[in-house]
């Protein structure tokens, strides 16, 4: 069954990791990647397991750091793929016609397992505003303020300036 989320937990979605290895270098950050490796060892920073191989296709050496200070994976488990499925029928999508303008079958199982796991998502995926007539079109923030999914989310720089971290 999943948990309702806590502001202290956190789910990366590849996103905002491949945003933070882009704009964040870990040479010339290297207190901001200690800090992040100091929260994947206090377990209150991980990232769904569909997401880490995400970012292992376009950066295998970022997925490399992830692993290498162990971050906590999520798995699909049963109640991931449960909730992933309430999620896709609430966005409406079927067959697996996912509309390349919204999410795919990657972010329902993030989302999910961020649900699942009681866990606020940081995505770095775009705000979508005004009412969306298509709701196969929208994105991660917009699937998940959706009040029967209802998972917390915040982009890496407000997970960033919400941790109240000096660098």
């Amino acid at each position: 069954m999943c948990t309702r989320w806590s502001d202290s937990v956190h789910t990366l979605d590849a996103s905002s990791i491949i945003h933070a290895w882009d704009n964040y270098p870990l040479d010339q950050f290297p207190g901001l990647w200690d800090w992040l490796a100091g929260e994947m060892k206090a377990k209150r920073l991980s990232i769904a397991s569909v997401a880490l191989e995400e970012v292992g296709h376009k950066y295998p050496e970022c997925a490399a750091w992830l692993k290498s200070h162990n971050i906590r994976r999520l798995p699909m488990s049963n109640d991931v793929i449960q909730a992933a499925m309430h999620i896709k029928q609430q966005v409406g999508i079927e067959n697996d016609q996912y509309h390349t303008k919204g999410v795919d079958e990657n972010d329902i199982f993030i989302i999910a397992a961020a649900r699942c796991d009681g866990a606020a998502l940081i995505t770095d995926e775009k705000r979508q505003f005004g009412k969306q007539v298509e709701l196969t079109k929208l994105k991660i923030p917009a699937v998940c303020d959706m009040p029967s999914v209802a998972v917390a989310h915040k982009n890496f720089l407000d997970y960033i300036r919400q941790s109240s971290q000096v660098f």
